[in-house]
């Protein structure tokens, strides 16, 4: 595995694979397990300006989340949780890109989910760049954050009858990105 370095990120865009990239979460459900789920759709990229500093942004669409359960998903798309007629995208936006020693990745930024905009820091790793099959050079992100779902208005819950609550309210944020340099 190549380990990315500031020096490495190249001038230009570095878009999204869709077919190599998964953006998902995890949330502790019934006290006992945890529970995950994915979003479909989504964009972004990463781009390097003249001055060497990176920028990621990116949005997902809600109507796209994939959980087990059909009945779950429509819930999720109402407003006790994400109410994806009124909001129909979450978004992302970095403030600052720190590419760390032994490729270490940290990325502070603004995360947007129902108009509730919060600054998070993810942490991760960055691999690349290195060059596929086809000649296209490529990078790998991989990142988490958690947040209280709750300062984004997913405030739906349910106690449990001997304590706890059905679910939690830290949600972990999960991004597992494919880059490749456009022309």
């Amino acid at each position: 595995m190549s380990v990315a370095t500031q020096q490495d990120i190249s001038t230009g865009t570095w878009s999204i694979d869709k077919v190599h990239s998964h953006v998902g979460f995890a949330v502790k459900h019934m006290v006992v397990s945890t529970f995950r789920g994915r979003f479909e759709d989504y964009d972004g990229a990463l781009t390097v300006g003249e001055n060497g500093e990176p920028r990621l942004e990116g949005t997902v669409a809600v109507d796209s989340i994939v959980v087990k359960d059909e009945n779950l998903a429509g819930h999720l798309k109402t407003p006790d949780f994400f109410d994806s007629a009124k909001y129909p995208q979450i978004g992302f936006r970095s403030s600052a890109v720190r590419v760390l020693g032994d490729g270490q990745l940290e990325v502070d930024g603004e995360l947007t989910i129902k108009d509730r905009t919060h600054n998070v820091t993810a942490r991760g790793t960055i691999s690349g760049p290195h060059e596929d099959i086809a000649g296209n050079d490529k990078l790998g992100v991989e990142l988490e954050t958690v947040v209280d779902r709750r300062e984004f208005g997913l405030e739906w819950n349910a106690p449990l009858p001997k304590g706890g609550f059905a679910v939690d309210n830290d949600v972990k944020l999960e991004v597992s990105l494919e880059l490749v340099r456009q022309a």
